[in-house]
Formats: structure tokens, C-alpha cells, sequence
């Protein structure tokens, strides 16, 4: 029975206005993943010829069984032929299951070299990257994309082979049996082409329009039965309004679902009428050369081979007719990978990186410049120095340019202008992978991954022993916490540590900081996320963490402020001010307008508690 056409076999607006451009590079780059498995691609493709051959086997062993058998009147050939028919369909089955075998080791073993590819060649990219990609979007390219191209192998490659070889050997011996019925058979297949075409085209209409009524349907379930959203809808009684909009749209999806069935009933009738009438057009030719034209040389067993083969043919034939979609969306699958894996990352290391001694840490911006955006400065001329061991604040409005500052320090983004050095060594001309191991950072959001506290703690240092991880947590005073659960340094976090306090994540984060021993530390808004209690514990963690450091902290405690050896008073991208608490109050500036509408507030509520 012909395939129900659907969105598989036609190409969606979308799809025909961004048809990828098919090069002879593009083609070889896609053959270069199938060129280490080669051998075994020429393996499934001789296996595809033998089947396709051992297929035409039942019905030309059918044709001699009535003339020669039957007709004949020898049971004993009969039964002989009946037993090769039997073991060439069985020998034609097992050999398919062989080639799906093969072939879905080679797709297997593809998709996993493509995978392992992306991945590495996504941890080389940098922090805009992931900054300005959506996350599912990074995720459905490693996932689905990759994935989908198993697909392409095991079933769009070898099926087009396939079916090339069926419709070929098929020909070729309906020909050998009798040219006139071959034609005849033939005949029909462009009558096939209408009803795929037409009912398909329909079909497609309304699934698309019936897909954006399920969208909408999707999001008012998503939003009206979330945890936020039902609540939302109680407090404002709106449960009837709701119920409304969801059988309104209901509705729709359910007439769009009805036609297209409909739209798929006539075509599977269309299919059946003209799939049955080659058939019995055959016997009709059949018949008339043997009865009317008194044909000699044509049997009824030739007939009936025929028939068997034109049956073989149409299935095939219809694949073929799609075989345009199937390879403009395998083109267009692999565009989508290759336009990742070609994206270049912006940073990376110079021709010889350095790895100089860090035993001491002076840092220095010199009149940097930086814009996320282009036409859009963030830092100007930025220029500053931080002594080795000493500890400068960084302060000043939401959005001025603070924790940008010390992501430029790591070289997660690189100045515009200007430079920064360590020791006097521009940072882009030392390895990435040494500078950021000589770094250590807290964030105002502690990331904890899926796994135990133990786990989460090595991934600073993999061969940490179980003292070093205890005594880490004893300076960030989460030792005592840890001992409590039940499952100790083994307790799993949850996802994204949720199972965790937000004090304990941060306690957790910068005990990992710790046992990293980095030369230089970088505090950006570590507490500002804590209560009063969590805080306090942190604090003198911290402290104890940032003796003989170089220390660059981003804060809005104004505790943590006046314990700076200097502050830095950023405002609109420029440092407008620098010096010591009480000397940048007396200036009568930004620092003071920070101090009285912030500062000097929290510091209040700190001492009022």
C-alpha cells in the first residue's frame, strides 16, 4: 500500500525559501565523515544489489511454477521449485537484516564522531557565544541535528540505493520476461504522481495550520496550568475566561484535524485505484495476445510474474518521486551542523603563548576600551593598577561596567582597545588555560552541577584528597554543615544545586575557589545574594581566602568596601573616581550618591539587626 504523503514529503515555506546551496565542497564535506567506514559502506551496497536480485527470485520462480509445475502436471518440480521460492525469499530477508545491521553501525558510529566533534569544538567558544545563542538551540544541535543524521544515513542514503536498485533489476527483468506487458506495467506509474501531489499538498495545508492551533493550545496549557499561572488565574477568578479561550482554540484544532484526515481518506482511495489497475491492465494486455492475438510464446506463468513484479516496482517508484525532499532536508540537516562547527571562537591563544612565574601578580588595565555591541561603548578608557596582594572594590550604578571589568581579566571577552597585563605581560599573550588556572572567581550566582558535593568540589582539582576538600570547607565554613546530611560529602545537590540553600551554594562554590589556590581572586557581588547569617559565615572565609592575594572584589556591602586597600568608582563605563572611603565621600561625588542612596542604608539595617 502506498505511504499516507504528509509533512515528511513536502517542504514546508520555511524550508523551500531557505533551501541550503548545494556545492561540490559541501558534498565532499559530507562525504568525509563516511570515508573512515568505507569498507563497510561498500559491504551494504553489494548486499543492497544481491538483495535487490534475490527479490526478483519468487516471481520469476512463480511464473515457471504455472507453466512448468502446474500446468506441466509434475508435482515433484513443483515442490522443488516451491522450496527455492521459500529459500530465496528467506535468503533475501536475512541479507536485508544483515545490511540494517551494518548500516546502523555505520550511522551509529558516525553520529557519535560528530557529536564528540561538536561538543569539543563548543567548549573552544567563547562566553558571548553562549551569551547570545539560545540554550535550546545549542542543545538541538548536538542533540536532534546530529542525531537526525543517523537518519539520513541508515534510511534517505541507502534507501535512495536501495530503491535505485529495485526499480533497475525490476526493469530490467520485466523486459527479459516480455517487453510488451513491461510497458504496460509502466504505463500506470505516472498516474501516481496526481493523487501524491494533490491529496498530499492538502494534507500538508492543514496539518500546517492545525500545528499552529496545537502551538496555541500548548501554550495555554504551559501558562494556565503552570504552578505561577494557576495561581495567577485564582487570584484574579479568571478560571471561566480560561476555560473559554481553550475550547475556542480546541475547537479549531479538532475541524483542521477532521479535514486533514479526509484529505488522506481520497488519497489513499486515488493510491489504491491506480496501484491495483497496472495490475490488471497486464492481465488485460496478457489476455488479449493470448486469446485474441493467439500469442504463443506468452504463458499465463509470465503473466503472473509480471504482475508480481509491476507490484514490486510502485513502492519504490513513489519513494523516488520524494526522494527531492528527503535530500533537500539532508542537505539542509548538515548545513545546520557545519554552520557551527565553522563559527570561529574570538579568543584563543597567540602563536606562542607564555606561562610565566606568577609568584607575584600586579595587574594593570591601560586604557581599555570594550563594547559588547557594535557603536556601543560599555568600558572607556578604562586604566588602573593592582598591586600583587592587595585588594581594590569596584563600584558603582547597575549596568556601569563592573563585572565586565573583571571578565576581560580572564579573557572571556577581549578589549577593543587598550590592553591588560600581568606582571607587565599582555593576558593575550599568555595561555588561556594557564591564566584562567591562575584565577579564581566567586559569582554572585554559585552553578553547581547535577551530582554529589564531593563531585562538584573536584572539578577544581581532580586529585584532590579527602583532606584537602575537608580543609577547603573548613575555611568556607560548610564543613560543619556537610558532616550534618546524611550522606555527607556524597550528598547529591540536585540540579543546579537546588537542593542546597542559597548560602550553602555559595559556601560550596567558594570552597571549590579555594582548593583551586588561585594567584588571584575575583569576588563579583559573591554575598549580595545571601541573608545577614549566610553572609557573616562567608565573610570570614573570605577574609582568610584573600590574605596575600591580588584581590579585585565587585561589591554592595559597604563592609566589604571599606576593607579595600583602594576603590574604583565606575560610572557610564569610565572610572570617575578612586581612593578611600572616607576620602570619596569628602569628594562630594558618585561615591557619595552610591553611599547615601545604598550604601550607608544597608549598612543601617546590618546594625539595626
Amino acid at each position: 500500500m502506498a505511504r499516507l504523503p504528509g509533512p515528511k514529503n513536502y517542504l514546508t515555506e520555511q524550508e523551500r525559501n531557505n533551501k541550503p546551496k548545494i556545492t561540490k565542497k559541501l558534498i565532499l564535506r559530507i562525504f568525509s565523515y563516511l570515508k573512515p567506514y568505507w569498507f563497510q559502506l561498500l559491504l551494504v551496497f553489494i548486499i543492497i544489489v544481491i538483495s535487490a536480485i534475490c527479490g526478483l527470485l519468487p516471481s520469476i520462480i512463480t511464473g515457471k511454477i504455472i507453466d512448468v509445475a502446474i500446468l506441466g502436471k509434475n508435482f515433484s518440480l513443483l515442490v522443488k521449485l516451491s522450496i527455492l521460492a521459500i529459500v530465496a525469499l528467506t535468503f533475501s530477508q536475512v541479507i536485508a537484516v544483515l545490511e540494517s545491521y551494518i548500516n546502523s553501525w555505520i550511522s551509529a558510529k558516525i553520529v557519535f564522531d560528530m557529536k564528540n566533534e561538536m561538543f569539543a569544538h563548543l567548549q573552544t567558544m567563547p562566553v558571548s557565544f553562549f551569551n547570545s545563542e539560545k540554550q535550546g538551540e545549542i542543545i538541538t544541535r548536538m542533540n536532534s541535528d546530529i542525531s537526525g543524521v543517523s537518519t539520513v544515513i541508515s534510511q534517505t542514503l541507502t534507501s535512495f540505493i536501495s530503491n535505485i536498485c529495485t526499480v533497475v533489476t525490476t526493469i530490467f527483468a520485466l523486459f527479459s520476461i516480455d517487453w510488451q506487458l513491461a510497458i504496460v506495467g509502466i504505463v500506470v506509474i505516472p498516474l501516481l504522481v496526481l493523487p501524491t501531489k494533490t491529496a498530499g499538498k492538502n494534507r500538508w495545508k492543514y496539518l500546517s495550520q492545525s500545528q499552529q492551533k496545537a502551538d496555541q493550545l500548548n501554550e495555554i496549557i504551559n501558562e494556565t496550568l503552570s504552578p505561577s499561572g494557576s495561581l495567577l488565574v485564582k487570584l484574579f477568578n479568571q478560571q471561566e475566561k480560561k476555560n473559554q479561550q481553550f475550547i475556542a482554540v480546541n475547537k479549531e484544532v479538532t475541524k483542521l484535524s477532521i479535514k486533514e484526515s479526509r484529505a488522506g481518506k481520497w488519497f489513499k482511495v486515488a493510491m489504491g485505484i491506480f496501484t491495483n489497475l497496472g495490475p490488471l491492465l497486464i492481465y488485460l494486455a496478457g489476455g488479449y495476445l493470448i486469446i485474441v492475438k493467439a500469442n504463443s510464446t506468452l504463458t499465463v506463468g509470465t503473466i503472473t510474474a509480471s504482475v508480481t513484479m509491476i507490484n514490486r516496482l510502485y513502492r519504490p517508484v513513489e519513494s523516488l518521486l520524494n526522494i527531492s525532499v528527503d535530500f533537500t532536508r539532508s542537505i539542509a540537516l548538515f548545513t545546520r551542523i557545519f554552520s557551527y562547527l565553522d563559527m570561529q571562537s574570538t579568543i584563543k591563544n597567540c602563536a606562542n603563548p607564555l606561562k610565566p612565574d606568577f609568584s607575584t601578580t600586579t595587574i594593570r588595565f591601560d586604557k581599555v576600551n570594550f563594547q559588547y555591541l557594535k557603536d556601543v561603548p560599555l568600558l572607556k578608557d578604562i586604566s588602573f593598577e593592582v598591586p600583587c596582594s592587595k585588594t581594590y572594590a569596584i563600584v558603582g550604578p547597575s549596568g556601569c561596567g563592573k563585572s565586565t571589568i573583571v571578565n576581560l581579566l580572564e579573557r572571556f571577552y577581549d578589549v577593543n582597545e587598550g590592553c591588560i597585563t600581568i606582571n607587565g605581560i599582555d593576558i593575550r599573550n599568555i595561555d588561556i588555560a594557564y591564566l584562567r588556572d591562575n584565577i579564581g572567581m566567586v559569582c554572585q550566582e554559585a552553578y553547581l552541577f547535577n551530582g554529589t558535593i564531593k563531585e562538584n568540589l573536584l572539578f577544581a582539582k581532580e586529585d584532590a584528597t579527602m583532606d584537602e576538600l575537608i580543609q577547603a570547607c573548613k575555611i568556607a565554613n560548610i564543613h560543619d554543615t556537610i558532616s550534618s546530611f546524611a550522606d555527607g560529602y556524597n550528598s547529591q545537590v540536585g540540579n543546579r544545586g537546588l537542593k542546597l540553600s542559597g548560602g550553602e551554594k555559595q559556601r560550596i562554590s567558594l570552597a571549590r575557589v579555594i582548593l583551586k589556590n588561585p594567584k588571584i581572586l575575583i569576588l563579583d557581588e559573591a554575598t549580595s545574594a545571601l541573608d545577614s547569617i549566610s553572609e557573616n559565615l562567608i565573610q570570614d572565609s573570605l577574609e582568610k581566602v584573600m590574605k596575600n592575594r591580588t584581590c579585585i572584589v565587585i561589591a554592595h556591602r559597604l563592609s566589604t568596601i571599606l576593607k579595600a586597600d583602594k576603590i574604583l568608582v565606575v560610572s557610564n563605563g569610565t572610572i570617575v573616581e578612586q581612593g578611600h572611603h572616607q576620602q570619596l565621600l569628602d569628594k562630594n561625588g558618585v561615591y557619595k550618591q552610591l553611599y547615601e542612596t545604598q550604601f550607608r542604608k544597608v549598612l543601617e539595617m546590618e546594625n539595626n539587626k
